[in-house]
């Protein structure tokens, strides 16, 4: 059916014509008009915010990105970016479970999404050291193994490095880290070549493991605002940590209940339809689009739900190409990436924080005493503000067990019952419920109401 509507006058054909002008005129504009509205009303148990804007590809990770970056927490979401309108609605809440109903909050972030209208050009080739005015950014990757962290850290306060900020990840036997670190001596950036390439050298030693089949890679980044926690997934997704490894001489049992259940299938040649069940956590969705993003996927329709444990996540996509996933490689590929990128943050062990004054080779001494412990360090988040440091742990034995009890008393002896506190244990978290139609069923209605909406303006 034709979509133009019927036009009696030669007024409301040049008033149609305008308005068609107007619209691709903001369709290609760089600086996007982008609304956003926030509403406690809405929902009885969650802020409400709709942004509306002229699409663009990438945009949806912006909006989540802000979200993310200022610690809300995202319940539910539904996304529509057909055509060329994009509007996202999300139900967020604070850390603490609540609505957003501070006034200079609501205002802080209307200001933060509809000032972060501009998307950010992805860095996903460069794995090295770039220099800022602050600080020096170190990205590594390589070969996962207990006391890695510890090595590297040692190698940084020898070569009077002092970390000031750093996130650390490991996946399927490979680890990727991202780190900032100053000159001890002035507090500054390290900017002198032949420091940076001597930092470069040690550090790769340390990355090649004895049986390391992939070369740790280290080049020189060009610079750039890209996001630590997506450089993150583009180095690991560029280390290509998403295929599987059989771990030797573990006696780790993996409990594949826990693991994320992924599903692609292809509908009416529009669409590929991505179901994504597993653990709800923080960030999830914020991973998921990042990594759809970063692999040129584009989301036309989504719906997202969390429940107490489980979150449910449904999209439909293209490629940036127009079309859906074609061949079975491809399929496969999508499944894989998604599952590592949902993997890759999940909190796996126990996990210590930290709380105590800066110093130099503070970190290199901490993650000593770990690896002397047969401690093992799954993931960590390191910062340092107002000369204090808060450092994030997640551990497990060598073998990917659960620590004895007994290991972190005597290592908070050692470190200080205050400064080093447990504060959660993932491997005695309940497992999620099993799988029901539930998510289905509203998919499916999800699905008949967006092709309703599709067929009205067709």
């Amino acid at each position: 059916m034709n979509s133009i509507p019927c036009l009696k006058t030669g007024l409301e054909r040049s008033l149609y014509s305008l308005q068609v002008i107007i619209f691709n005129l903001l369709c290609s504009i760089d600086d996007l008009f982008l609304r956003v509205v926030i509403d406690n009303d809405a929902c009885e148990d969650a802020t409400v915010i709709q942004v509306d804007s002229v699409n663009k590809h990438g945009i949806l990770l912006e909006v989540v990105q802000v979200l993310t970056d200022m610690n809300l927490v995202i319940t539910k979401a539904y996304i529509s970016s057909d055509g060329g309108w994009f509007m996202d609605v999300f139900n967020v809440i604070n850390q603490d479970g609540k609505k957003i109903r501070d006034k200079e909050d609501i205002g802080y972030i209307q200001r933060r999404l509809e000032s972060n209208a501009s998307f950010v050009p992805s860095l996903r080739g460069s794995v090295g050291v770039m220099p800022s005015e602050e600080h020096t950014s170190i990205e590594l990757t390589g070969s996962d193994r207990p006391g890695l962290l510890s090595e590297v850290c040692a190698v940084l306060t020898d070569l009077h490095c002092n970390v000031v900020n750093a996130e650390i990840w490991t996946h399927n036997a490979r680890a990727a880290a991202v780190v900032h670190v100053t000159d001890d001596a002035t507090g500054c950036a390290i900017k002198d070549p032949k420091r940076l390439s001597k930092i470069k050298e040690l550090l790769c030693n340390v990355l090649k493991g004895s049986n390391d089949l992939k070369v740790a890679k280290m080049t020189l980044s060009p610079p750039g605002i890209t996001s630590r926690e997506r450089r993150l997934h583009q180095i690991m997704f560029a280390d290509r940590d998403y295929e599987k490894v059989e771990m030797v001489g573990l006696g780790r049992h993996e409990d594949k209940s826990s693991r994320p259940h992924v599903t692609v299938l292809n509908i009416e040649k529009d669409y590929s339809v991505i179901t994504m069940r597993s653990k709800d956590r923080p960030k999830l969705l914020f991973d998921i689009v990042c990594t759809l993003t970063d692999m040129e996927y584009v989301v036309f329709h989504g719906m997202v739900n969390t429940g107490r444990m489980e979150a449910y996540q449904e999209f439909y996509i293209r490629h940036v190409d127009g079309l859906p996933i074609s061949s079975e490689a491809e399929r496969e590929r999508v499944i894989q990436c998604l599952e590592a990128a949902i993997e890759r943050r999940a909190s796996e062990g126990l996990e210590l924080e930290l709380c105590t004054e800066d110093r130099v080779g503070l970190l290199s001494d901490i993650t000593r005493i770990f690896r002397e412990n047969s401690l093992c360090i799954r993931r960590a988040e390191i910062s340092t503000k107002g000369g204090k440091a808060k450092d994030t742990f997640y551990v497990t034995d060598v073998t990917g067990n659960p620590v004895d009890p007994k290991i972190i008393d005597s290592i908070r002896q050692q470190i200080g019952q205050t400064k080093l506190q447990v504060k959660h244990n993932s491997t005695l978290s309940p497992k999620p419920p099993q799988e029901t139609t539930m998510g289905y069923l509203f998919g499916n209605l999800f699905r008949a109401r967006t092709f309703k909406l599709i067929r009205s303006y067709s």
